[in-house]
């Protein structure tokens, strides 16, 4: 038989906060989209989404590596922004728009 997760304590509870609108309000976070969430990888240099998997010559160089195409930014870990569906498809509208 399978085990249930344990039930986990909301954070707005644990900072002490009356209730998640107050706490969402004085933190600035958004509530999580109910729906499907996107994610865009940014770079942390630049803010650009112009970044792709970078793959090196030499060995052992360029494993799970990313770069920028317009500042030349090399890492492991780009920024992640996370997005609704609407936002998304504006994300992809508008970029579409620039090519």
């Amino acid at each position: 038989m399978a085990k249930k997760p344990k039930i986990q304590t909301p954070e707005w509870v644990l900072k002490g906060y009356n209730s998640e609108k107050e706490y969402l309000g004085k933190t600035g976070k958004k509530k999580p989209a109910s729906g499907k969430v996107f994610k865009i990888k940014k770079c942390p240099k630049c803010k650009s989404s112009d970044v792709s998997v970078f793959l090196g010559i030499a060995e052992g160089k360029g494993k799970g590596e990313w770069q920028c195409k317009k500042c030349k930014w090399v890492g492991k870990t780009p920024f992640e922004e996370e997005v609704s569906e609407d936002e998304f498809l504006e994300y992809l509208e508008s970029k579409e728009e620039s090519e």
